[in-house]
């Protein structure tokens, strides 16, 4: 019961943000919010506030902002589609973007948590390179080759771009200041210089926020090139998951703890931002190409045929979700 609490709560929070994304820029630049609503369904909790319904549903599987304008015809100043061009691409478009900064929130989290790589050394291994050098744990790295050294990141490049040539490594243990002579080996599967040290970790806000961008990079890169590979048929779509999935998913990492949901929450939010940004009909995406052909044309596209191509783009997302969620569910029998 405890799992699931945690996965339904997690994923609430995922469209939460996404629709603050779209809330927030709606009421910067003026446009009328009726309804800011997490979840699908009947309303569960809801209030008033304002001019604004905020309320929480019955079903865990998505969100929405109603705004004034958006899907009828209005000419009031404060309605969405009066608005230019570029504040309705901005409205849309900060959906997918608060999703990322949640995603980069979350591996902050976990960084300035746990620490990040640093340039002391944890452990040697032995018979590494670094072991028959004679350099031990504890040992702080502070120069290869004459060059200072600041990060981990920074000591593996020089080491991988060594290339396996021999190079000198100044030391510091203790109070005294070493030099050592590495020979780096090839690693066979990775074809890439190693000396067989295990970082430290260090306790570093500006550590955790490099580390943070690298990590939401890298996934962002990882999703794509998914996504390329899916496009192309090259993709394994066996381990594709729609929302019973993914509350499973977090489930299963909430009993690992903390660290294991606050990254897996990142990873899906990123993901998430993403997919809300691909062209397809309904999604967030196509709405900020029917604004740029708008802006391109001079004129908005005939609303009719507008609506049409989102409302079968919703049936054929609805479609796919129900394939998907009922091989989710097959997954527990």
């Amino acid at each position: 019961m405890t799992t699931t609490i945690v996965a339904i709560f997690v994923f609430g929070l995922l469209v939460f943000f996404h629709e603050l994304g779209h809330f927030a820029v709606a009421k910067f630049v003026g446009i009328k919010v009726y309804e800011f609503a997490i979840g699908m369904g009947p309303k569960v909790v809801h209030i008033t506030k304002a001019e604004t319904l905020y309320s929480i549903r019955a079903l865990p599987i998505g969100g929405f902002v109603r705004m004034e304008g958006e899907d009828e015809e209005s000419s009031t100043e404060n309605s969405f589609s009066q608005k230019t061009v570029k504040e309705r691409i901005s409205v849309i478009l900060a959906g997918p973007v608060m999703n990322f900064i949640l995603g980069f929130l979350c591996f902050f989290l976990i960084f300035l948590s746990i620490g990040v790589p640093s340039t002391q050394i944890s452990e040697v291994i032995k018979d590494s390179p670094a072991y028959n050098a004679g350099i031990q744990s504890d040992d702080h790295i502070q120069r290869i080759q004459g060059n200072q050294i600041t990060s981990w990141e920074q000591l593996v490049g020089k080491i991988s771009a060594s290339k396996g040539e021999a190079m000198v490594l100044e030391v510091v243990r203790g109070d005294e200041k070493l030099y050592f002579e590495v020979n780096p080996e090839i690693d066979e599967d990775t074809g890439r210089a190693m000396i067989g040290i295990i970082p430290g970790s260090e306790i570093s806000i500006s550590g955790a926020l490099v580390n943070s961008y690298h990590q939401t990079i890298f996934i962002f890169t990882e999703i794509l090139n998914f996504l390329q590979q899916l496009i192309r048929g090259q993709a394994d779509t066996a381990n594709v998951a729609g929302p019973v999935g993914i509350i499973s998913l977090v489930g299963e990492a909430s009993r690992s703890g903390w660290i294991d949901v606050v990254g897996l929450a990142g990873l899906i939010s990123i993901n998430l931002g993403i997919m809300n940004l691909l062209p397809i009909p309904a999604l967030d995406g196509s709405r900020i190409i029917f604004l740029i052909l708008e802006g391109i044309r001079g004129k908005p596209i005939n609303p009719e045929k507008e609506a049409l191509v989102h409302m079968i783009g919703i049936t054929l997302l609805m479609m796919l979700m129900m394939i998907i969620t009922y091989k989710d569910i097959l997954m527990f029998f």
